[in-house]
């Protein structure tokens, strides 16, 4: 009788026991807001959520490299705007100077300016970006990432943007000084042409620029909108339902608090009344 009773309390503490862990368990899901406190306590929801952490971190750092990317891009238009005005301004001086009744003194004044001018955009072909590398690649245009199956370089190399046909822009600007400054008529139709061709070819790299912009903005918005989307699946996964686990909490310390009053009041019968 004696060992029925005393396993009868044993199993009795035993189950008083796994309550009152089940509730510490709630609170803490309630007081941190995260229903899992260590990968055991639902192995296949801590994988999925491990996925999906990993899956942010690299959706950061996509999101980090459009910015950048935008940053150079912005930046490299106006560089290519500002290339765009100084070679207006060199045809310009070019076509005064093809007027055959130009002295030489004035022909040497344009001629200096054409020189300027030239130094002027080998100086933009060199602009660096805010980290300091240069904004226009001397090799091989950089290329990012941004997204898994994304990459591409959002700004084209400086031999794309500031060369055409092997010869630099300010080459042939200063194939125009040399040209003016000679009163070599022949020597200035040619350049007139080449710099028309230079303000072309700009227009156009500046173009590719606008479509680099207009691809990343979707490439960006696709990713927030996926972004939301997995914040949603992780909050669904690992986040307290606050109101299921109040509910939860209620009925568990309701149930501790009859076991123990139950449990309190078969104790307080004595040896002799339960050998009776």
């Amino acid at each position: 009788m004696i060992n029925a009773v005393g396993n009868r309390m044993t199993r009795e503490i035993a189950r008083q026991t796994k309550l009152a862990d089940a509730l510490e368990r709630t609170q803490i899901q309630i007081s941190t807001g995260k229903r899992f406190q260590r990968m055991s306590d639902d192995p296949v929801a801590a994988r999925r959520i491990l996925t999906i952490g990993t899956t942010q971190a690299s959706m950061a750092t996509w999101q980090s490299n459009i910015k950048s990317a935008q940053a150079q891009v912005a930046q490299a238009s106006g560089v290519l705007t500002s290339t765009s005005d100084l070679l207006a301004r060199a045809r310009e001086l070019t076509l005064s100077a093809a007027n055959g009744t130009m002295n030489p003194a004035d022909r040497a004044t344009i001629a200096a300016e054409l020189n300027a001018i030239a130094d002027e955009i080998d100086g933009l072909a060199a602009t660096r970006d805010s980290n300091g590398e240069p904004l226009f690649a001397a090799g091989t245009a950089r290329v990012m990432r941004f997204d898994s199956d994304i990459t591409f370089a959002p700004v084209q190399s400086a031999a794309s943007a500031f060369v055409i046909g092997g010869n630099a822009l300010s080459t042939s600007l200063r194939d125009a000084a040399t040209a003016v400054g000679a009163g070599n008529s022949a020597g200035i139709d040619t350049a007139l042409t080449s710099i028309a061709g230079a303000v072309g070819h700009i227009a156009d790299q500046n173009a590719a620029l606008g479509l680099s912009a207009g691809r990343l903005e979707r490439i960006g918005d696709g990713l927030s909108s996926r972004g939301i989307e997995v914040a949603d699946e992780r909050k669904s996964i690992e986040d307290t339902d606050l109101e299921t686990a109040i509910a939860l909490l209620n009925a568990q310390d309701l149930t501790l608090g009859a076991a123990q009053a139950a449990f309190a009041k078969i104790n307080r019968e004595t040896l002799f009344d339960l050998l009776r």
